[in-house]
């Protein structure tokens, strides 16, 4: 899974919750499927690992590309070498032969630093990025966690002695009324 899925995930997660009807005579807490909810949960969880393959997938790529830009650089300087070699012949040409390959090779040796450290930066970059995604998600995931215990959890609620009722309001209720209690959250 993406990133985009585990963030859709936690906002599915935090709607069920945030949306979930409130138990009588209890504020904080609220009812969930709970199924749907440990589903979320462990999709979730499956989802993070892909997140960390991506991670190590991309310091591959980068190590390869590293490896690559060393070869073509000794490929360059090798083939440098050779055209110096062949320019044996005279002295002059010999001379701008070396200036040559000193120039091919410093021209390849530079151009690997600079493909080095692109793909240094690229990489370090991708993995700040997962690094802050993982960890947004393990804090969404921990706050949905915590709010979904604080309503679930029976909290110890003080014994209140109810106040005595004024002669009209203590009476039954009329036949057809109800008595609804109010909704938490």
């Amino acid at each position: 899974m993406e990133n985009g899925n585990v963030i859709e995930l936690l906002d599915s997660l935090y709607a069920m919750v945030t949306e979930a009807w409130g138990v009588p005579l209890g504020n904080d807490k609220c009812i969930i499927e709970r199924d749907r909810a440990i589903e979320l949960i462990n999709e979730i969880k499956n989802s993070l690992p892909s997140a960390i393959a991506e991670s190590k997938r991309l310091v591959a790529a980068r190590d390869e590309f590293i490896g690559n830009a060393k070869r073509e650089a000794e490929s360059l300087r090798r083939n440098a070498e050779e055209k110096a070699r062949s320019m044996v012949e005279e002295q002059e040409v010999m001379r701008v032969a070396r200036a040559r390959s000193v120039e091919m090779i410093a021209t390849a040796e530079a151009r690997s630093r600079e493909l080095r450290r692109i793909a240094n930066e690229y990489v370090d970059d991708i993995m700040r990025q997962t690094e802050e995604n993982l960890s947004s998600s393990l804090s969404t995931i921990r706050a949905a966690h915590g709010a979904f215990q604080q309503r679930t959890r029976p909290a110890a609620q003080p014994a209140v002695k109810p106040a005595a009722k004024p002669a009209a309001q203590s009476a039954a209720p009329k036949a057809g009324s109800a008595i609804v209690p109010e909704l938490g959250d």
